[in-house]
């Protein structure tokens, strides 16, 4: 009987295996995701809420039970090993949604649950590769973009200690402290109306434009391009990795567990036969 169970058991867990591998699961899953962002977006409208609450309630809770189930046949398609379903960060990540869906929609906590509804969008980031890939780009891009974040900032003082002492009398709107002149060098960084600093210092010195133009070149352009730089060469590693994992050979586990599901074929198949063997004979 113990036996039998077992067979149960590795059986379910095959099924649930190849219902999370088949592209339609992935696809629904992409769809209820859709469909709870359009049902977000309805409800920031007055007149759809005052008119179809009840319905836009119960789609809510369709979908939050959608994923509760989605998440239980990815834990039970691991078999006796359910806790390799939090080995992967993706899971964890829809894992974390889903909990922190379950807050009431009512009360002090009904702002934050109207949120975390907005963040299941955020899933369609885990259910396409392409965006999981962007993704693990920018994460893994960090440790380089936070030493040209430092570089940038030591670029930022010095500019800002230079700008106060030339341009705080001259335009104190802008120069007047140093928070207020690294404030004005963020804007100019951002092309946003920067020339008419740069008129206001130039009517009093002339030769200004120098301290602005290699402030623009040096935290805009070269920075800047440092940036996409380090994305692109990390999204070039990431494709790279991602070849690699899929050219490698079959681990060890993945070939004895198709060796079972195989053994489990004869298996089925040889008690089919003896069956129609036995119904032939009784039939003669």
């Amino acid at each position: 009987m113990s036996e039998i169970s077992v067979q149960q058991k590795r059986g379910f867990a095959e099924s649930c295996r190849r219902l999370v591998e088949a592209p339609i699961f992935n696809q629904v899953i992409i769809g209820l995701i859709m469909v709870n962002a359009v049902a977000v977006g309805l409800e920031t409208s007055t007149w759809v809420v005052e008119r179809f609450n009840g319905m836009l309630q119960g789609v809510n809770q369709l979908i939050l039970l959608s994923f509760m189930v989605e998440a239980a046949i990815k834990i039970a398609a691991e078999g006796r090993r359910p806790w390799r379903y939090f080995a992967n960060g993706w899971n964890c990540f829809d894992f974390s949604i889903i909990v922190l869906s379950l807050i009431p929609a009512a009360g002090p906590m009904a702002t934050l649950a109207r949120l975390v509804r907005v963040l299941r969008v955020l899933r369609l980031v885990s259910a396409f590769p392409e965006l999981r890939l962007l993704v693990d780009t920018l994460l893994r891009s960090l440790p380089s973009m936070f030493h040209i974040s430092l570089l940038m900032g030591i670029i930022f003082y010095i500019y800002g200690v230079a700008g106060y002492f030339l341009f705080h009398e001259i335009d104190p709107t802008h120069w007047r402290t140093l928070p207020i002149a690294l404030l004005s060098l963020f804007r100019i960084v951002t092309f946003e109306d920067w020339t008419d600093i740069m008129y206001t210092a130039m009517d009093a010195m002339p030769y200004a434009w120098i301290y602005f133009i290699s402030f623009v070149v040096m935290g805009a352009f070269v920075m800047i391009n440092l940036f996409i730089g380090v994305v692109l060469n990390n999204l070039e590693e990431a494709k790279l990795r991602r070849l690699d994992e899929l050219s490698m050979p079959p681990s060890q586990t993945e070939i004895l567990r198709e060796l079972r599901a195989t053994q489990e074929s004869l298996a089925r198949l040889q008690k089919r036969l003896g069956e129609a063997a036995q119904d032939k004979g009784t039939e003669s």
